[in-house]
């Protein structure tokens, strides 16, 4: 059995003067190999993320993979606080300074973890998106998704993402394949939410 706990629920929230703040969702999945963390916050809270780590029961170096499910500086900001980790950051499979070759562009690539865990190309919100999705949990199929949802309000209004992504068609094809598969979401920059299906 797979465990899904969120240390950190991603927010963003506009200011009047047109800008933003946002940091993002941070999951930490416990499976048969262990425990992987996916996304790392931005580098100005690397304190909270290594303090809601030991809060839970962990030390840092107890990170076996680190999962960026995309290279903004929100979700990656924190990749130097695991150097014992392998690392997926996109597109991108190493550990240390040696890479995987792995073609996730490939039709329905998948990069498998566990029987459990797999991590499977999502782009859309960039062009090197990924997604990690755990099977065997209490609630489920989990996905952690990163921005390919923005949050669970972003089903009801698609500006929310829409108007962040580099490919709309693309993610807009891989939000209906995560949604086809996932009984929670969690998403960038929200709450974790429960996919409703209409009969």
């Amino acid at each position: 059995m797979c465990s899904i706990k969120v240390l950190q629920e991603g927010y963003c929230r506009p200011k009047s003067d047109q800008s933003f703040v946002a940091d993002c969702s941070v999951t930490l999945v416990t499976c048969e190999i262990g425990l992987i963390l996916v996304d790392t916050s931005g580098p100005w809270n690397a304190k909270a993320i290594a303090s809601a780590i030991e809060n839970a029961g962990f030390k840092l170096c107890d990170i076996k993979l680190v999962v960026g499910t995309h290279g903004h500086s929100d979700h990656i900001g924190n990749l130097n606080l695991f150097p014992t980790a392998k690392f997926i950051v996109g597109f991108d499979i190493f550990e240390g300074n040696v890479y995987e070759s792995f073609d996730f562009k490939k039709d329905l690539a998948e990069y498998k973890i566990t029987d459990s865990v797999t991590v499977i190309p999502t782009p859309g919100h960039t062009n090197h998106d990924v997604s990690v999705v755990v099977k065997n949990t209490e609630l489920g199929t989990v996905v952690v998704a990163g921005d390919l949802f923005e949050n669970e309000n972003d089903i009801q209004n698609p500006n929310d993402w829409q108007s962040l992504s580099e490919s709309i068609q693309l993610q807009e094809v891989n939000r209906q394949k995560v949604l086809a598969i996932a009984d929670y979401i969690v998403p960038g920059h929200g709450k974790m939410f429960k996919v409703v299906r209409h009969p």
